[in-house]
């Protein structure tokens, strides 16, 4: 069984910084794109940022120059660091994770930005 496991998220001051992370752990054949959404109390989810197995990046125009999506391979695991945080950043941040017949979402971790 493929299983996702974040970590990183926690109550931060505006301005700060965090890391999330999240690890694929199980049996598959192949990753492709690793990527993270985000969903704030009564909004929909958004995408935030994502990296395909050949480095292309694509990040949502409210995170540009902030946030920065990396990824492992051989752990087969993809970090986001968050910088310059914002109130506006606040959400419950998930983990995607798409490749040859798979297709995962992570059960989220929360962010808050608050004084």
């Amino acid at each position: 069984q493929v299983q996702l496991a974040e970590s990183g998220g926690g109550l931060v001051q505006p301005g700060g910084s965090l890391r999330l992370s999240c690890a694929v752990s199980g049996s598959f054949f192949s990753i492709n794109t690793m990527g993270w959404y985000r969903q704030a109390p009564g909004k929909d989810r958004e995408f935030v940022a994502n990296i395909t197995s050949h480095g292309w990046i694509n990040y949502a125009d409210s995170v540009k120059g902030r946030f920065a999506i990396s990824r492992e391979n051989a752990k087969n695991t993809v970090y986001l660091q968050m910088n310059s945080l914002k109130p506006e950043d606040t959400a419950v941040y998930s983990c995607r994770v798409d490749g040859a017949g798979l297709l995962l979402w992570g059960r989220g971790t929360q962010v808050t930005v608050s004084s």
